[in-house]
């Protein structure tokens, strides 16, 4: 079994991004599990054609701690197994900690089971606090994929998120799988995320366009594969899926000095300084 965590900045296409990967894999026979870790609990939506989950944590508060599996879990697109650990009620409590719950409960009611391929973990924002970073800290994700774009934001903070793996690479045994280029048309962008990639002692494991076809597929509540498995961007999210499913290259990165960062930027034209 292959734990996979996604991280990346706010807002930069980490759920989308991990639904049609797994769509891609659960299409060449991959049994998964995704474990959404965000308390918007949307890491699963497309997955369950717009199902609205029960999170882990509202079900506890409402059923108490004797629940079973089936409370939880849901099986959506290609069988693939869904979880949302949701959050505290709002203005209380640590976020942070629902992943945490989510994931202790898990284990305890045997989710993690032998047929299972993957189990991914959407991961909210950056490693901003010790529940975020659970997945790497305690060794549930062995393998981390940063979304990243050629934007200046974007890739602060997948040099950020590189500090976190580098930090627990030699408690948890977390690595690097590379960055995932969700673009967003910037000028020269698969360029730069590929040198910011090498930086890091890393690849660009994938540049997936920017396509209205996402976008299309959203609102009709479907990953691109399960709305229309013709077009390109459906093949773009199977090349993903098969370079992922293949990858050998995992690394301890080495995060870079922010000096260098916006050097790797002005090389590329993205700071004018």
């Amino acid at each position: 079994m292959r734990q996979v965590a996604i991280y990346g900045k706010g807002g930069i296409g980490k759920s989308t991004t991990t639904q049609n990967l797994t769509a891609g894999l659960g299409e060449m026979g991959k049994n998964i599990m995704i474990v959404g870790c965000d308390p918007k609990a949307d890491s699963t939506r497309l997955i369950l054609g717009g199902l609205a989950q029960k999170t882990v944590l509202d079900t506890l508060r409402e059923e108490g701690e004797d629940i079973d599996l089936d409370y939880i879990l849901k099986e959506g697109f290609s069988n693939i197994r869904c979880v949302e650990s949701g959050g505290p009620e709002p203005g209380v409590g640590c976020a942070g900690r629902g992943i945490i719950t989510s994931i202790n409960l898990l284990e305890q009611l045997g989710a993690y089971t032998d047929d299972l391929d993957y189990v991914f973990y959407d991961v909210l924002g950056d490693v901003v606090c010790g529940g975020f970073a659970m997945p790497i800290r305690e060794g549930k994700a062995q393998e981390i994929y940063i979304v990243a774009s050629g934007e200046m934001m974007a890739l602060y903070a997948a040099n950020n998120i590189s500090k976190g793996i580098q930090k627990y690479a030699n408690t948890g045994g977390v690595r690097l799988g590379g960055i995932i280029c969700n673009s967003r048309k910037v000028d020269g962008e698969a360029e730069l995320v590929a040198a910011f990639a090498k930086e890091l002692g890393s690849q660009m494991i994938h540049f997936v366009p920017r396509d209205n076809m996402v976008q299309r597929a959203e609102i009709n509540k479907k990953t691109v594969i399960d709305f229309d498995p013709t077009v390109n961007q459906a093949d773009e999210y199977r090349a993903l899926a098969q370079k992922i499913d293949g990858n050998d290259m995992f690394v301890i990165p080495k995060p870079m000095k922010q000096e260098r960062l916006e050097e790797l930027l002005m090389e590329h034209g993205l700071m004018d300084i």
